[in-house]
């Protein structure tokens, strides 16, 4: 095999200080069908302490120089050097003007980053590196600079023309053409440079801040989309006032403009009062969103908000740097989340994907620490270690320090470098003053790989009156990382008595407690912590709240869980305590073993959370949700994912008919009658209401099939109506396919609920999805270009339909393989996304670990293969012998 490390890496260890700063850019587009022009003046000079003899690198990629003038002099081709990876000038004054023209064809851009086209709109990508495919310009986060920036077009194909900043002149060109100048008075690295122009319909509102000014807000969509952006309007509006109330910080700009792009790879980007989103997080309508639609509408419209000041106006001195920003305002986006909705639900579902997504990555040989040493392209570290770990790691702080001081200390972190670009150890060292704690250990979760596993046994004392517990700490090797030195770990816990009640917690030597959560701070490789004044042995509720992205390996007994789920007074430990209940039972079936009485503790555990006094609809449809495939193999050194399907739908079954009755109940009770409501009692009830048909659909009886197919049919919002699709779409009969020829009928024209007609086939749980899978990617709607479309299909067959992907022929291998290779050529980025699922095939059975190598070497072997992939591919394959 190719070994990665023959492609040049990009060090942390390596990192120089830019030898030139901008001090402004002034640029102008003049935006054609076949090709755009760009002229860039910028006023350069040499930074204090740089060698005067240093030559002037500016990045540049898939560009085409038109000429080059330095101080008003054209530089002939003598005078510069150019590859493909930029431009540099030997010999340049201290201080200069450089004005470069480039041209592009932005049509033909399928990267999707820099300029491209998307449907008929012109808009930008940059971040991570995209702006050195519009001009040549040192394209690094650490050089910032105030950006001016004409837009020219023609007037009726292009009537909006939008940059960052505010809008200072205007004006009209010959032959129909038009003009707007855009003026940020903010500094700014180049990743954040936005430009859009098209056709597009305008829903306008303002918003006044806690200062008394007005901002005005502006959503810009295709007219198609027109009436789609109220939720997302609001969502803003709710994120701003949060943000004041929360943090104290206020908008800074006149106007704040989001822009809904059809052709995205991300989810969203927060370029300077310009943000361009992918569609998916901007428009929403009951008829075309599901609930869950909404909230991540709310949590992303959040999300790039928030990014105005942790990202923006504090952003990374490089890309090693990046969890800084996005781990930060992942966090920040959590807070707002919760605020907004149920705190203990957002906090599972967060959990839930933190375990899926994030887990499985730090046990496979693309394991990185949540501030990486080395990459071959940035691109690949957009991952779930740096964001959704980094948030988990942002979460320790506020643990450790306290909401007041952690609160004090972002406010600090911000006032003091403000518009400078900065390193993961500022915001630590500024933690640390601010919270007057030693944080240098707790430092290791930036620079350490791999998930910590806590191991926990207790001892009681019934004479002294006297629990202890003893907590080991270790983590497994990492690519890179054979051995790991202790983390600091918050560990909340408390302690439930055999009343169901929660007991004071005193630690030995201390005066009467009255608190009956604690955080046990861990920091040595092995600790014991003695309680005292007990009467009794009690059950341990640990790492309550989630306080560490960690696995806990306590000995519960199976009564020990069910007694914790209905009595533990914290909501996510409940939650825990039903899933690693369901996690056994499912499991054992797994290794072929059954026992009687599984089911039976399962049923009444259950019951238990139905009846319950105090019942929370959305609570309870998180706790009823048996455990997903992807965490259940992830118990196991080797998995079978057909053996787990087969095993979790068996139970899935049996508790289907042993509570029939209920579930029917259940049904009746929690769905919302009348019109649809965007409202938390609604959204509960639907959410548990459509738990209970996903039960129901399981028991195999015609008066359940048919209340599947009466909803679908019924159904008033897309959150009902997805709901019976995703169940009918697991069924071989006629009802089934009619409901979804239906679907595509009626939504063929919308493509983001089309996407959601590809997404229920392609994680369908019938037999012949892999087959289904197959003729979807030849269906005259599919379109490899569009990175929804992919991920609808590809993505969604290979993370989030495991029996199916991991069929024993190997075909959904080969399926991957074949369009990983195709991707490639048009859009690297999106490709090496879809690679990962293949990098995971250590979690395997020997038989399918053999495919997937095979597969990717046969990727690796592919000539011309991009850095995205080739990373990716390469590392997956680097510890095989």
């Amino acid at each position: 095999m190719t070994d990665h490390k023959q492609r040049a890496a990009v060090k942390l260890s390596d990192y120089t200080p830019p030898a030139f700063r901008v001090e402004h850019i002034d640029l102008y587009f003049s935006l054609g069908e076949e090709y755009t022009r760009v002229r860039s003046r910028m006023r350069l000079c040499r930074a204090e302490g740089t060698d005067p003899h240093t030559p002037l690198h500016l990045d540049g990629e898939a560009l085409e120089l038109e000429a080059l003038y330095l101080d008003g002099q054209a530089l002939a081709i003598d005078d510069y050097l150019l590859t493909r990876q930029g431009l540099t000038i030997e010999r340049v004054p201290d201080r200069f003007e450089l004005e470069v023209h480039t041209l592009l064809r932005p049509q033909d851009n399928t990267a999707l980053s820099g300029l491209y086209r998307s449907g008929g709109m012109f808009c930008t990508q940059c971040e991570a590196e995209g702006f050195r495919r519009i001009t040549y310009y040192p394209d690094r986060p650490d050089v910032l600079s105030r950006f001016t920036t004409t837009i020219e077009a023609d007037r009726e194909r292009y009537p909006v023309l939008l940059s960052n900043g505010n809008a200072v002149d205007r004006g009209e060109s010959e032959g129909g053409r038009h003009w707007v100048r855009w003026d940020d008075p903010w500094p700014k690295p180049s990743y954040l440079f936005a430009l859009v122009a098209g056709d597009l319909h305008c829903h306008r509102d303002r918003y006044r801040t806690a200062s008394g000014r007005d901002v005005q807000l502006a959503f810009y969509v295709e007219h198609a989309n027109a009436g789609r952006t109220g939720h997302a309007m609001e969502s803003l509006k709710r994120a701003m006032r949060w943000d004041e109330e929360t943090y104290g910080l206020e908008y800074d700009l006149d106007i704040y403009m989001v822009v809904a792009v059809g052709d995205f790879n991300m989810g969203a980007m927060e370029n300077k009062g310009l943000n361009i989103f992918n569609t998916q997080y901007v428009l929403a309508s009951p008829e075309t969103a599901t609930d869950a639609d909404f909230e991540a509408v709310e949590a992303v419209i959040g999300h790039e908000y928030f990014h105005n000041y942790t990202g923006n106006r504090v952003t990374c001195r490089d890309w090693f740097q990046l969890s800084l920003k996005e781990g930060l305002t992942v966090f920040r986006e959590q807070q707002f989340s919760e605020a907004m909705g149920s705190p203990a639900v957002q906090r599972i579902q967060q959990v839930r994907l933190l375990r899926s997504a994030q887990f499985p990555e730090d046990a496979s040989p693309m394991a990185h620490p949540v501030r990486p040493d080395a990459y071959v392209e940035i691109n690949n570290f957009y991952t779930a270690t740096v964001y959704i770990k980094g948030a988990e790691v942002i979460r320790m702080y506020h643990t450790l320090l306290g909401d007041g001081a952690f609160r004090n200390g972002v406010r600090r972190y911000l006032e003091r470098f403000d518009g400078q670009a900065v390193t993961i150890e500022d915001f630590l060292q500024t933690m640390a003053e601010t919270g007057g704690r030693d944080l240098t250990q707790f430092g290791r979760w930036y620079t350490q790989a791999g998930t910590p596993r806590l191991r926990v046994r207790d001892a009681f004392d019934a004479d002294a009156g006297r629990y202890t517990l003893r907590v080991v700490q270790e983590c497994p090797p990492t690519p890179g990382q054979p051995a790991k030195q202790p983390f600091h770990i918050p560990l909340a816990m408390g302690l439930v008595g055999r009343d169901g009640q929660a007991l004071p917690l005193r630690l030995a030597g201390e005066p009467e407690g009255q608190a009956t959560t604690r955080v046990l701070e861990l920091t040595r490789s092995e600790q014991a912590f003695v309680f005292e004044g007990l009467a009794e042995r009690p059950v341990p509720s640990l790492l309550r709240g989630f306080s560490a992205p960690v696995i806990l390996d306590y000995d519960y007994s199976d009564d020990d869980l069910a007694f914790l789920l209905t009595h533990d007074s914290d909501a996510f430990a409940r939650w825990e305590a039903g899933q690693q209940l369901a996690v056994r039972v499912i499991l054992r079936r797994v290794h072929g073993e059954r026992r009687e009485e599984d089911l039976d503790k399962l049923r009444r555990a259950f019951a238990g959370v139905l009846e319950h006094p105090g019942l929370d609809a959305s609570l309870a449809a998180e706790a009823l949700a048996l455990p997903q495939e992807t965490y259940l193999a992830q118990q196991l050194e080797q998995a079978d994912p057909v053996a787990i399907r087969a095993a979790r739908e068996g139970v899935r079954a049996e508790l289907a008919g042993a509570l029939a009755a209920t579930w029917r109940t259940v049904y009746s009770r929690y769905r919302p009658q009348g019109p649809w409501r965007l409202e938390p009692a609604a959204i509960a009830g639907r959410r548990l209401a459509n738990l209970a048909l996903g039960y129901l659909a399981a028991t195999g009886a015609a008066e359940d099939d048919e209340r599947v197919e009466r909803q679908y049919h019924q159904a008033d919002n897309m959150t009902d109506s997805l709901a019976a699709l995703s169940l009918l779409a697991d069924r071989d009969d006629a009802a089934a396919q009619a409901a979804l020829d239906d679907f595509h009928q009626r939504w063929r024209h919308v493509p983001l609920v089309l996407d959601k007609w590809f997404r229920v086939q392609a994680m369908s749980r019938h037999p012949g999805a892999l087959a289904r899978v197959q003729s979807l990617l030849r269906h005259p709607d599919f379109d490899l270009h569009n990175p929804n479309r992919v991920r609808s299909v590809i993505g969604a067959f290979a993370q989030g339909n495991p029996a199916a992907f991991h069929d024993s022929s190997g075909e959904g291998y080969r399926l991957l393989a074949d369009h990983i290779l195709r991707l490639d050529t048009l859009n690297p980025q999106v490709a090496a996304r879809m690679a990962l699922p293949l990098s995971k095939w250590q979690r395997y059975d020997l038989p399918r670990q053999q495919i997937m190598k095979t597969e990717l070497q046969r990727i690796a072997e592919a000539p011309s293969l991009s850095n995205d992939v080739y990373e990716v591919v390469s590392r997956s394959l680097e510890n095989i012998a």
